[in-house]
């Protein structure tokens, strides 16, 4: 029977419609009136009146000399970690061709989508590995044009270091570009950039909602909401560890869950005390003590099976395992964005750059989809070739099944085939 030492409020879904209203009437104005409409929304919302929205190659060398040596050596590693995964990732998948039965070869192929949008959000974070997450994927992926785009900082344009990461990331062109309308650009090809195929990264809820809105236009990667960390943590783990690991995520904004799952009573008592200690010296406090006080839960449980299937039934987002036997929760645990396997990993190593990927399924979504990868930048497509003796075979099977469908012009594609190839 769980015991919950700390509960959230029960989560009720907010209406949404003004921000679909909103994103809905963007769209539609982008749509129909392209760069006018852009321009526009970039001039009210980014506050961005320059002509010129493409970042130039003399603005990333102007920006790289700004920029210390060490940034760009640690960069390099973040990106040098994601994309030697990214290919061993890419390696994972394989091209077939198998005659399943005589004359009847059946093949698959692997291609990548011609073009990928890639927005970089740059609100309270604006966000440097989300570049490599992104862009340096879908170049391992082998998708040959990219485009990327992020709202300016200032009246100045882009956060330096930003405009260095999507550049040294791999991006084709770089637009100074937040937003809905950064989406709508991309997806409907305005101010010079082509139509893309996929549109992938972060953003607030109105990203989300464009994303969601533009799905059919183009593909997504995923839907994503607030940031989400649970800890399953038992009698063995460091109650400070974990408590640092739940505000580091907490941090994120207000509407971010901290969830911890523990065997340990004593444990999970120890973390709520943890807890509010830290937050009395913790920089950004103002945020996550909002997100602990009103989605921040602490759960003790019986044994570890119990953990394992309550976790489950979060789905959580980021996923730490802090036990005397994190190999039984690698092995078991079915549900989750990405797993932390031990006291060792954190999720700010994920989200910076240790190679796995950051964008990942929130709001119980690891239920039935995984996070952004190489994959999802490649279509995977099936084709098929029969001998003239394999088709005639078949021919009166295929025929029978579409006459009992009722789909009689289907059916005589095949008898004409039976007429044609039959011995």
């Amino acid at each position: 029977m769980t015991k919950f030492l700390k509960k959230a409020a029960p989560k009720f879904r907010q209406a949404s419609n003004g921000v679909e209203d909103t994103v809905r009437k963007m769209l539609a104005d982008i749509a129909e009136n392209r760069d006018d409409a852009v321009r526009r929304y970039a001039a009210t919302l980014d506050k961005w009146e320059r002509p010129d929205f493409r970042v130039s190659k003399d603005a990333f060398r102007e920006a790289s000399s700004r920029l210390p040596e060490s940034f760009k050596e640690d960069f390099d590693f973040a990106y040098r970690m994601v994309t030697e995964f990214a290919k061993r990732q890419r390696d994972s998948m394989s091209e077939f061709e198998s005659e399943i039965e005589p004359g009847i070869v059946l093949g698959q192929k692997l291609i990548p989508v011609t073009s990928a949008g890639c927005y970089i959000p740059g609100g309270k974070y604006p966000l440097i590995s989300a570049a490599i997450m992104s862009i340096a994927t879908a170049r391992v992926a082998g998708v040959e044009n990219v485009i990327a785009c992020a709202p300016p900082r200032d009246k100045d344009g882009m956060f330096a270091p930003q405009i260095y990461a999507l550049h040294k990331a791999g991006a084709d062109e770089v637009f100074v570009l937040g937003g809905v309308q950064a989406l709508g650009a991309m997806a409907y090809g305005c101010l010079g950039m082509p139509a893309v195929d996929i549109i992938t990264g972060p953003g607030n809820a109105f990203v989300a909602e464009a994303k969601r809105q533009l799905f059919g236009q183009v593909g997504i990667d995923l839907l994503a909401g607030p940031t989400e960390i649970m800890v399953i943590a038992d009698e063995t783990a460091d109650p400070a560890l974990v408590a640092t690991d739940l505000l580091g995520q907490a941090e994120h904004g207000p509407d971010s869950p901290a969830w911890l799952i523990t065997t340990s009573e004593e444990i999970g008592a120890a973390v709520i005390r943890e807890v509010e200690r830290q937050l009395e010296t913790l920089p950004t406090a103002a945020v996550a003590s909002l997100a602990w006080r009103d989605h921040g839960e602490v759960a003790v449980v019986a044994d570890f099976d119990e953990a394992i299937a309550l976790s489950d039934v979060y789905a959580p987002e980021h996923l730490e395992v802090m036990t005397a036997d994190n190999a039984y929760f690698l092995k078991k645990l079915r549900n989750y964005g990405s797993l932390f396997v031990g006291e060792e990993s954190t999720v700010a190593y994920g989200d910076k750059g240790v190679g796995t990927n950051h964008t990942l399924p929130t709001a119980g979504a690891a239920r039935y989809t995984g996070g952004l990868w190489v994959g999802k930048f490649i279509k995977t497509v099936t084709y098929q070739r029969l001998s003239a003796e394999a088709s005639g075979r078949i021919a009166p099977i295929m025929g029978r099944l579409c006459h009992m469908e009722g789909m009689l012009a289907h059916e005589i594609t095949a008898d004409v085939r039976l007429k044609r190839y039959a011995a």
